[in-house]
């Protein structure tokens, strides 16, 4: 019929591979998840919250809304935190700003820290955090109303003691996460 068709196979980018499987912790300390939540003020300022969750034992160490992060107030929030309960050999988080910020990959080599990135689209990759983020926003912040920070601040942390000491979890054989935290000073932290 005289058309002109392309034969040309559209050639690709960016070299596909697989992604290296990841092995599950085995031990506490081992890989630390977190993430970012968002939620408001009564007075409809916005908050965001830090979330970071030990993959192995659901211990979550911290649990920290501020108004705005940046890049040094994530890792001031993780030093306080592996202050109390030591550092994780690996933490999984997305493609975000403050993740991949020099602060953050600083802190992780000085302490012998592996950051983990998920791929650019795909939170399954980070799934625990966000089963613990589902968790927390149904379970906390939908419960609650926050007329300040520090309002925020203490429900949150007053939920947090409550998930970490006293809610049974049912994929650590109904118990709660401290329970499976190796040490007095991780009971101290709590």
């Amino acid at each position: 019929m005289g058309l002109q068709l392309r034969n040309k196979t559209p050639k690709r980018r960016v070299k596909a591979k697989l992604r290296e499987d990841r092995s599950d912790a085995v031990h506490s300390n081992d890989v630390w998840a977190m993430d970012f939540v968002h939620d408001q003020l009564a007075t409809g300022r916005k908050i965001r919250v830090l979330t970071v969750v030990d993959t192995f034992s659901h211990f979550s160490p911290v649990v920290d809304p501020r108004f705005s992060y940046r890049g040094e107030d994530v890792v001031a929030t993780l030093d306080r935190a592996c202050r109390s309960i030591g550092y994780p050999k690996t933490i999984r988080v997305d493609q975000g700003s403050k993740f991949i910020s020099r602060d953050l990959d600083l802190w992780a080599y000085q302490r012998g820290v592996e950051l983990d990135f998920s791929r650019p689209g795909k939170p399954t990759d980070n799934a625990f955090i966000e089963s613990f983020n589902g968790k927390f926003r149904s379970e906390c912040l939908n419960a609650h109303w926050f007329m300040t920070l520090d309002d925020a601040r203490s429900k949150m942390e007053e939920w947090r003691k409550d998930y970490n000491n006293v809610r049974p979890h049912s994929a650590i054989g109904n118990k709660p996460p401290i329970s499976l935290m190796k040490g007095s000073s991780a009971a101290a932290a709590a």
